[in-house]
């Protein structure tokens, strides 16, 4: 089973983001990443994706382990590409025509209309472009795949199609979501892991049972 686990993991800037964080991460979980802006969430999961490393501790990745991060920005050479080829791209070189299929399977999981599958990134809504870069991720089967605010632009119904995707997802690979919105965390993730300057708390629950939990062990 694929795992990611992490032994003693601190970020400084500055001052400490957090430190001493241990955790495993496997199969099935769903785990929401709470903390205030600048506090860590984004350089966590850029770690995970091994993007960056981490001030202190390790992160150990099992064997061949397929990593896939969603960040909030569409990269500037996306922008040019179709809904369609941003997706095809993702695949494999010497797997881009043999499996086109794929293209249209994930496509049809977003129920991305017709109209939209062959327009330029920069041509999308917001909305669209999010889901369009976890789509991509989506495409490559990653053993983990990793979300950061994934529900800035979204407007209410997309908010539920990604809500029902992450719900319905056809495999138990472990989804890593950095948010603030409590309903969607509340919605989509099992775990909670608050992320705090002098000691990171795990509980294995929504964030809203979480929180109040995290209350009472702070009082």
């Amino acid at each position: 089973m694929p795992s990611l686990s992490l032994r003693n993991v601190g970020i400084v800037a500055h001052t400490p983001l957090f430190q001493n964080l241990n955790l495993v991460i496997g199969e099935g979980d769903r785990l929401g990443l709470v903390a205030a802006n600048g506090a860590g969430k984004s350089t966590l999961l850029k770690c995970l994706a091994g993007l960056d490393e981490p001030t202190h501790g390790d992160i150990i990745r099992s064997r061949g382990l397929r990593v896939a991060l969603v960040e909030q920005d569409v990269p500037a050479g996306l922008l040019d590409l179709s809904f369609h080829d941003v997706l095809h791209r993702a695949l494999p070189a010497d797997e881009r025509e043999s499996q086109e299929w794929r293209v249209d399977m994930v496509l049809d999981e977003f129920d991305t209309p017709a109209d939209l599958r062959r327009l330029p990134m920069r041509a999308l809504s917001g909305g669209w472009q999010r889901l369009a870069l976890i789509a991509r991720a989506w495409i490559t089967e990653p053993d983990i795949l990793l979300l950061d605010e994934p529900t800035n632009h979204l407007d209410l119904e997309k908010l539920f199609k990604l809500e029902t995707w992450i719900n319905n997802a056809g495999y138990t690979a472990p989804i890593v979501v950095a948010s603030h919105d409590r309903d969607f965390l509340d919605a989509c993730t099992s775990k909670t892991l608050f992320l705090r300057p002098q000691e990171s708390i795990t509980f294995a629950h929504p964030y809203r049972r979480a929180r109040d939990l995290l209350e009472a062990h702070d009082a």
